[in-house]
């Protein structure tokens, strides 16, 4: 019997051509390519969360089907039917965000040139910050959509600028947006201000980090958001990244951890992410002062 198959597949196999088997695995290559990209695209996102929901509801349709539980199996059917509608409906932002995403991609020299030119302004605003030692927290989104871990924030859907950005943080008591974090969105611009962030929970803090520096950890520990801090005691530029803070650096050192943490963010790997964050830390740890600075007031 088995040499009846080796034979069987030996001539199945004469039969196909080289432009078929060229065909089959360009069509094999090309699918994998897609389903690698739609799961990058929601990884760390709601719909991410979505998906491990339908595959639950696909295998207790099976299990029922197989049991023969036909009240059960009728119920499922008819949720799996109107699924994509409820997919449409409910994650219609994520939808939006994804194919302005891919259309985006299209087009991948503006798109680095507008990164480029948007770390540029807001290397520069936080310089004037921290100079004018005004306190503030930027935000970076990444993979993870941040809106549903803010509170209380205002939406601006704005081109991100120096003069924007500076002017959000100046403590007035006519400017409403000043307390808070500024969201900066996957497209490099400003999203949201005077945005609540959930503070951080670990417990080896010391008292030298204030509300400031605990909503900015709390925001990293949360999402893979990246988030930058100038202190308003000490005119202190911070850099947080999953859960970690490197301290007191300098625009150069800064510059180069964000452009290492966008680079991991285009090609998804998250070592080079970490690494980036910790060249930063460890600069931080050489230069930072040894007297611990006062505890920085909430913003």
């Amino acid at each position: 019997m088995s040499a009846s198959i080796v034979d069987t597949a030996r001539a199945w196999l004469g039969e196909l051509s080289a432009r078929t088997v060229i065909v089959t695995v360009c069509d094999v290559a090309l699918v994998y390519y897609l389903i690698y990209r739609l799961l990058l695209t929601i990884k760390g996102t709601r719909a991410a969360q979505m998906v491990v929901g339908i595959v639950l509801v696909g295998a207790a349709f099976f299990v029922a089907d197989r049991l023969e539980l036909t009240t059960v199996s009728w119920l499922l059917d008819n949720f799996i039917n109107y699924l994509i509608i409820i997919v449409i409906v409910v994650f219609q932002q994520d939808i939006r965000r994804a194919l302005g995403r891919i259309g985006g991609s299209a087009f991948w020299w503006g798109r680095q040139r507008g990164e480029s030119q948007a770390l540029e302004e807001l290397l520069e605003a936080v310089t004037q910050l921290a100079r004018a030692r005004i306190g503030g927290i930027i935000v970076l989104e990444r993979d993870a959509a941040l809106e549903e871990f803010v509170d209380d924030a205002t939406r601006l859907d704005a081109r991100l600028t120096r003069q924007l950005l500076v002017s959000l943080f100046i403590p007035n008591r006519d400017n409403e947006l000043h307390d808070g974090a500024v969201i900066i969105g996957k497209t490099r611009r400003i999203d949201l201000a005077r945005a609540l962030l959930p503070l951080s929970r670990s417990p080896d803090l010391g008292p030298e980090f204030g509300t400031r520096h605990r909503a900015a950890l709390g925001i990293t520990e949360d999402t893979d958001a990246v988030a930058v801090v100038v202190s308003e005691e000490r005119g202190e530029i911070s850099l947080c990244f999953r859960g970690s803070i490197a301290r007191d650096l300098d625009i150069g050192t800064l510059r180069r951890a964000l452009v290492g943490l966008a680079a991991a963010r285009t090609d998804v790997t998250a070592d080079e992410a970490a690494a980036a964050a910790e060249i930063g830390k460890a600069v931080a740890s050489l230069s930072a002062p040894a007297e611990q600075p006062e505890p920085e007031a909430a913003p």
